[in-house]
């Protein structure tokens, strides 16, 4: 190939530009109709109540956290396999992050790994769990909604990877990722590499009216101007007049611009279409590496794979890597584990404290997998992984 093939791209159209070029044309550019027509359309699309848009994934992860009631002292769960924003957000409001281990069939915060967590702690010592969604892969949040249940916890769904994924549960119930029936917040991202291009921007899901209300205000500095909201007038404030607003508390400026927006809605219009190709993708890959030294996570049916990744996973990562950087094809990896970096060691995790995770790690690749690879394309990366493992 000519041409890099990247683990993944953006695509857009003509319709996406002249959605932008629209609200470039009109009277505004930050906060204008289309954050709520987009809030409203991703709400129905995800099958929640209520939807909030922000400035990015990580954003929406911190105002979640500030939601939740996240301060100092505050003990929150996560994976190591995860972006750090996953982690970040925690410390962004002084909270302490534990790790617990993944799933080695999975990839994916193990549940009987944070229940042990839990059960060296008395109750009470933790406050909130976060699982991911990793690679597009729901977690069962159904059994993780029962643990936090026995535990008091609250739980944090990170859907970045997983928008029309969907898991069903032990009574025969279909979750889609990040509606609102099991965790009290969930997060999207619309970076260019995800499912829905915005350059950047994010979503906060939810069926929870007091913590969608809150999150409105803290996107916007913590300041509201509706009437129903106001407290006291501020003091030698002897009237309000249109003008009039309240910081109640401290917030950010953390909203979406309309043009943003305006992109997000024009891509949700065919993102079906285009996780069922993401899916038809996965299905090649999986076809062409059964039977070879390539390990892959196949899900089972009762699951929906929203497919922002294929990773697949070799002993000899580093050579495979190396190799198709060769044949110009550009594989990454995903992720570090972040008990790893060297923000988290300052706080006493070490190499061995997650031996499923860090074995992950070790061997994960992650191929190319976007709507817009062409099949030659992905026959190129097949034969060119077949062609190292010797397959």
């Amino acid at each position: 190939m000519n041409q890099p093939i990247p683990y993944g791209r953006q695509h857009i159209t003509d319709e996406d530009i002249a959605a932008v070029a629209d609200v470039l044309r009109g009277p505004f550019l930050t906060q204008g109709p289309h954050i709520g027509a987009f809030e409203s359309a991703f709400a129905k699309y995800i099958g929640c109540h209520y939807a909030v848009a922000v400035a990015n994934g990580t954003a929406a992860l911190h105002l979640c956290c500030m939601a939740l009631g996240v301060t100092e002292g505050t003990r929150v769960i996560t994976t190591p396999i995860t972006f750090s924003a996953s982690a970040n957000c925690v410390r962004y409001c002084g909270g302490e992050v534990f790790f617990a281990d993944v799933d080695p069939a999975t990839a994916l915060l193990d549940i009987h790994a944070v229940r042990a967590l839990l059960e060296q702690h008395p109750k009470g010592y933790f406050s909130g769990i976060i699982p991911v969604d990793f690679a597009g892969y729901p977690v069962d949040m159904a059994a993780f909604r029962e643990l936090a249940d026995e535990y008091d916890l609250w739980l944090l769904e990170d859907s970045c990877h997983s928008p029309g994924g969907s898991f069903t549960d032990s009574q025969g119930v279909a979750h889609r990722c990040g509606d609102g029936s099991l965790a009290d917040l969930a997060i999207f991202s619309f970076h260019p590499v995800k499912h829905i291009a915005a350059g950047e921007g994010g979503m906060i899901t939810s069926n929870d009216e007091a913590l969608y209300k809150h999150l409105l205000r803290l996107r916007t500095h913590g300041i509201t101007n509706k009437p129903a909201e106001f407290t006291e007038p501020y003091p030698g404030e002897p009237e309000r007049g249109g003008w009039y607003m309240e910081l109640q508390e401290l917030g950010y400026n953390y909203r979406l611009t309309d043009m943003q927006a305006a992109l997000g809605n024009s891509q949700l219009t065919r993102v079906d279409a285009m996780l069922a190709r993401r899916q038809e993708i996965a299905r090649r890959y999986d076809d062409a590496f059964a039977g070879t030294a390539v390990d892959i996570i196949v899900p089972p049916t009762d699951v929906v794979h929203a497919y922002h990744l294929y990773v697949i996973q070799i002993d000899d990562r580093k050579g495979l890597y190396d190799f198709l950087r060769t044949r110009n094809i550009m594989a990454q990896v995903h992720y570090i584990p972040v008990h790893l970096m060297p923000y988290y060691q300052q706080f006493g995790w070490k190499p061995g404290d997650f031996p499923n995770a860090e074995r992950y790690y070790a061997r994960c690749l992650s191929l190319p997998m976007f709507p817009t690879l062409t099949d030659d394309e992905q026959a190129y990366v097949i034969e060119s992984v077949k062609e190292f493992v010797g397959a």
